[in-house]
């Protein structure tokens, strides 16, 4: 840890880091509270998309219950083949964000499989998609969690910890500087009342 200097130099310096501190702290505590902001919002789409995925599939269960006793082979019916993801800028953080989602559907006969089998692909399709951007929404709260987890740690480290340790340092300085400051003034007047003292001293004849 460097040695504190104490010299009016040296307060100067902590008075000008006290100033940066202090401004820069509601900046940090405001991005922060938006962070934060930005999280919930990030969570209720990542809950809301859980909550989709869970009535597509409990939908597909009650209007195609035949599905459970069919012995047609559905795997591979439907396939994601491409994602679109673009970056969204919030709050200073780079998000992905589900810009298209391209999903291949099987060929099969009209005649060999039965007439539910393209429900079944319209909820398989919604699905699909549905699941992706669960994984996406999963990677922006997790982006915006170690984002906000930063930014409390800097705001920790102003408010806790930089700003009451310059705060100390120029109580420290100060006080020095005054003690010093008072020992040359007694020191002064000392030299002063030796200095009339020797004047007002008989000379001897």
């Amino acid at each position: 840890m460097v040695r504190l200097k104490l010299s009016k130099a040296s307060l100067q310096q902590e008075r000008q880091r006290l100033t940066l501190y202090e401004k820069l702290l509601p900046s940090l505590e405001l991005k922060r509270r938006q962070l934060t902001i930005e999280l919930d919002k990030a969570r209720e789409e990542y809950a809301a998309t859980r909550a989709e995925v869970e009535s597509i599939e409990a939908r597909v269960g009650a209007e195609l219950p035949m599905l459970a006793a069919t012995e047609i082979d559905l795997k591979g019916l439907v396939m994601m083949t491409a994602l679109d993801l673009e970056q969204e800028n919030v709050v200073g953080v780079r998000l992905p964000l589900v810009k298209h989602v391209e999903c291949r559907v099987a060929e099969y006969s009209m005649l060999a499989k039965p007439a539910w089998v393209d429900a079944l692909v319209e909820r398989l399709r919604d699905a699909a998609e549905a699941r992706t951007r669960i994984q996406v929404a999963a990677e922006r709260v997790r982006i915006l969690e170690r984002a906000e987890r930063r930014i409390t740690q800097r705001v920790n480290l102003f408010d806790k910890i930089l700003i009451p340790r310059t705060r100390k340092n120029i109580q420290r300085i100060r006080i020095w500087l005054g003690d010093q400051e008072r020992t040359a003034v007694v020191q002064a007047k000392l030299a002063k009342a030796r200095q009339e003292g020797r004047t007002a001293w008989p000379s001897s004849p």
